[in-house]
Parts: structure tokens; sequence; C-alpha cells
């Protein structure tokens, strides 16, 4: 077998996406936080040494996306969607011939595997000339079918071309295809358009391998891997098909899901093992967890580092920028935001800790808020390791508490707090004696009154 052939994926992105009913294009929807196209270039990525994406007129969203994930992918539009052959020229001949293997995706089928695609090269290192993935369908209609003679790789047949023998057949078509690239550019240019929708098939390609005395070869993968997505069930589908292959993954490499199907991962969350996941945890994209972390029920974490050994929930919400040490606790109803939390600090109740910075083993009292934003901007508060902040307490920022430092409960803290001060914010208690007895007495008079 020959190893280490250079290959070139080309990604088919340009389709309208009509069955989404929706203004953005149909590969820039997301699963897992990420949109479908994503997925496609990240596998891509891990199987070949470029891409090349082929758009539509008016697909700057997606392009900037290739761009982003991607920044050697080259972009080409397709200004006339005309087929997915014709999609195909839309990269220049030159350059398809100029790599060994020619990989073709689709922008809206995310869930292939690299080990799928891996497999598909190694067809055409063992000898032929062109491959495609196909499947077992239980349903095979809509599909198109994957004719064998002789051994071979005769044909695909779509299905509006298929006459009733066809039909029958159950082995269909991915529209996933490798071919040597010196072969491409010509079975491209000899593709017809006479067929009922009067398109370039791409695989009408594999015809005409045959008639070429070309080898064509069908590998067979799991029919859950080529979900195509072209309307919001599918969509809905492929969410459920990569949920269920992270929660699998997630439990083989240590992790403990203790109700597995209500736990939502993004597409690049990452956990260490022995870390324990309670029921209705959702992770947003952006989120490392260290080893041995739990995370109690109903909590939502996005954009977050989270050190060893951290207590997270339940019903906790980490928001972009946080980053918790190790043994952190974070607490009920307790929601965080581009905070720094020292090792071993505590924020157990009822609070929000945006824009801060707050110490080793520092106490966070209940209902304490740091105030960061004045309406146009926003404001760093520090709390020193060690410092004690007592319950409803307002943190004003910018503004500094000391190491060591006490805070009183209830206060308004607008200035700096020096380490080991105790500092009280709030107005002095007064009480007036028999005062509510008299309040009392004067009402049930104006009652009585009244009523006559």
């Amino acid at each position: 077998m020959i190893q280490n052939r250079t290959c070139l994926a080309v990604i088919l992105a340009a389709g309208m996406g009509t069955r989404m009913k929706s203004a953005r294009a149909k590969v820039m929807h997301e699963i897992a936080g990420l949109p479908l196209l994503g997925h496609v270039l990240k596998t891509a990525q891990a199987v070949s040494d470029a891409r090349a994406v082929v758009l539509g007129p008016d697909m700057a969203e997606a392009e900037a996306l290739a761009k982003t994930l991607d920044p050697e992918a080259s972009v080409h539009i397709q200004a006339e969607r005309r087929g997915t052959a014709h999609a195909v020229l839309s990269v220049d001949g030159g350059v398809l011939s100029r790599f060994e293997i020619v990989l073709v995706l689709y922008g809206d089928t995310p869930l292939i595997e690299a080990a799928t695609l891996t497999r598909l090269k190694d067809a055409l290192d063992s000898g032929a000339d062109l491959a495609v993935l196909g499947f077992e369908a239980l349903d095979p209609a809509g599909y198109g079918r994957l004719i064998v003679a002789d051994g071979r790789l005769a044909a695909i047949r779509e299905e509006a071309e298929a006459n009733a023998e066809e039909k029958a057949v159950s082995f269909c078509n991915s529209g996933v295809m490798a071919l040597k690239g010196r072969h491409l550019p010509g079975l491209l240019e000899a593709i017809g358009n006479g067929n009922k929708k009067g398109e370039y098939f791409l695989t009408d390609a594999v015809a005409l391998a045959f008639e070429k005395g070309l080898t064509a070869a069908a590998i067979e993968g799991e029919e859950t891997e080529f979900l195509g997505v072209n309307d919001r069930s599918q969509l809905a589908e492929a969410e459920f098909l990569y949920q269920t292959r992270r929660r699998a993954d997630a439990m083989a490499g240590g992790v403990t899901l203790q109700d597995p199907d209500t736990v939502y991962f993004a597409y690049d969350t990452e956990l260490g093992a022995d870390s324990v996941i309670e029921p209705h945890v959702h992770f947003g994209p952006g989120v490392k967890l260290g080893g041995s972390v739990t995370v109690k029920g109903f909590s939502h974490i996005e954009g977050a580092e989270i050190g060893d050994g951290a207590v997270i929930g339940p019903f906790a919400r980490l928001r972009p920028g946080t980053r918790l040490s190790e043994k952190t606790k974070v607490g009920n109803f307790v929601e965080l935001k581009n905070a720094a939390v020292g090792q071993g600090a505590k924020v157990n109740h009822l609070s929000y800790v945006g824009d801060a910075k707050v110490g080793a083993n520092a106490n966070i009292g209940a209902g304490t808020i740091t105030c960061n934003y004045d309406g146009f901007a926003k404001f760093e508060t520090v709390i020193g390791a060690d410092a004690f902040v007592g319950s409803n307490t307002s943190l004003v920022a910018p503004v500094t508490i000391g190491e060591g430092a006490y805070v009183g409960s209830g206060s308004v803290i607008t200035k700096t707090v020096t380490e080991g001060a105790l500092a009280v914010a709030r107005g002095r208690q007064i009480e007036k004696t028999g005062w509510a007895e008299r309040l009392r007495q004067r009402k049930a008079l104006e009652k009585k009154g009244n009523e006559r």
C-alpha cells in the first residue's frame, strides 16, 4: 500500500437549502455550536493536505467561516448551480490534477468520521482509480443506488433515472467520493447533463470510469455517518446523533454521566477523567474541565476553563472568560463572567461575579454582586486572597478588596478596602420604640371612620 499520497479535499457547499426556510445558508446552521461546514472542514483537515471550498454567490458568512477555521483553504464560487460535477469544476482542473487523491465531501454532511475517509483513501492506495462511500439503507427511497457488476462498481444510478430492478438495490450512495487526481479533469469534462434535471452529476463519473477500463470500488460505512441535512428535522437528527456519539466518547474516557441523554456537549468540549456530570448540564463552546470536576444539575457552562477538583452548581452559569482554579466551589444560582477565581475560593450562593479577580481561599457571600458596568464601559473588581465578603454586598467597580479583608453584610463598597481591614458601608440602624403599634392604631381608626 502506498502511503502519504498528497490529498485535496473539495467541499461542496453551494446549495441554497430552501427547505431550511432560513435567511442563512444551509451550511451555516449549527450542531453542537459549530456550523455544518465547520464540522466538515475539521474532519477534512485531519485527512488531507489542502482544502477547496465551493460556495455559491452571496455566501460571505460561509466564506468568512472557512477562512477563520482553515486559513489555508481556497474558496471557489459556483456562479450557477448546475449540479455536483459542475461544482467540482469550479476548482481549476490544474489544481485538481496536482494532487494524487481528490476527496469530494459535502458541507451539509457533518457526521462523517476521519477514520471512514481514511478507509476511502486506502482503496485508492490498493489499486482503485475511484472509490465511493456507500451504505446499506433501511429505506433506500430517495438515494442513488450503487450498481455493482462482476465485483466492480459499475455505476451510480440516481433514483429518478433508475429502473425497477435498480430501485430494488439497497446499497446506496453517500455522495462522498475519492478519485485519483490525474483522472478527475477528464472525467468531469466528459460528464453530460442528459438527465431529467438537466444537471451535471458527479455520480456519472463512475460509469465513465467503468467504460474507460478504470477500476471503481465501493466502500461500505454506517448509514448514520452519511446523514445529509436539508431541513430542520434532519438538523435535529444530526444533533441527536452527534450528541449520542460524544456522550459515548466521554464515558469511554473515564467521565461519569449520571443521565447521559440530558447532557449536551459542544464540538470542542474537553472533560478530564473522573469528572462527574449530573443531569441537565449544557456545555457551550470553549469549555475545558480538569480532572475530578463535579458539575451539578441544570448548570450551563461556556467559554470556561475549570481546574481539577472544582465543584459547580447546581443551577450555575459560567460565561465566557471564566477561569476556575483547583478546588474552587461555585454554587447554586451563581453567575460568573470573565472572572478568574483562585484556588479554594468559594462563590456559593445567588451571586454575580463579572470582570473580576478573586484570590485563593476567598469567600464570596450570598447575594454578592460586582457592579462592573456603568452603562458605557466595563470595570474590574479585585478581591484578595483570604478575603471575606459578607452576604448581600455590592462591589462597585473599579474597586479592590485587600487580602484578608472583611466586608460586612449589606455593604455597598465604592472604595479600596485595605488588607486585613473591616469595611462596613450601609445606613446606620435606628429604632423608634412603639412606632409600629401607634401605626396600627391609627390605621384601625381610619378604617373604622371609612366604614360609617
